[in-house]
């Protein structure tokens, strides 16, 4: 929540101007959900969608058969986790913490292109 005006802020991809036919969308988790967050998403011209707690499982329940979605950062971040140098940063320069991430990713890219 402390950080959403600032990552707003430091979008690099480009992004479409939002309009009444094509908004522009934001999904977020219930830590996101205050009245702050929600007026600041607006002023950068998104449509913010904030779930609640167990919104998406009570919703699933009456679907026999299908899995809960784990949402794409979440399990990125476990498969980061994995790797120790990640996960306990020994690298004092941002600039190898950074390339050790790239190398992660890359890992982990080929690791699903191969096994998955």
């Amino acid at each position: 929540m402390k950080m959403v005006e600032e990552t707003l802020e430091n979008l690099l991809a480009p992004r479409p101007e939002a309009t009444e036919e094509e908004p522009q969308n934001l999904c977020l988790d219930k830590g996101y959900d205050y009245e702050e967050v929600r007026d600041l998403v607006a002023e950068f011209g998104f449509t913010a969608h904030i779930r609640s707690r167990g919104e998406e499982a009570r919703r699933l329940k009456r679907k026999p058969g299908v899995k809960p979605r784990r949402w794409v950062v979440e399990r990125t971040h476990s498969w980061m986790n994995r790797f120790r140098r990640i996960l306990t940063r020994w690298e004092k320069k941002a600039e190898n913490y950074l390339g050790m991430i790239h190398l992660v990713c890359a890992i982990i890219t080929i690791r699903r292109l191969k096994f998955g």
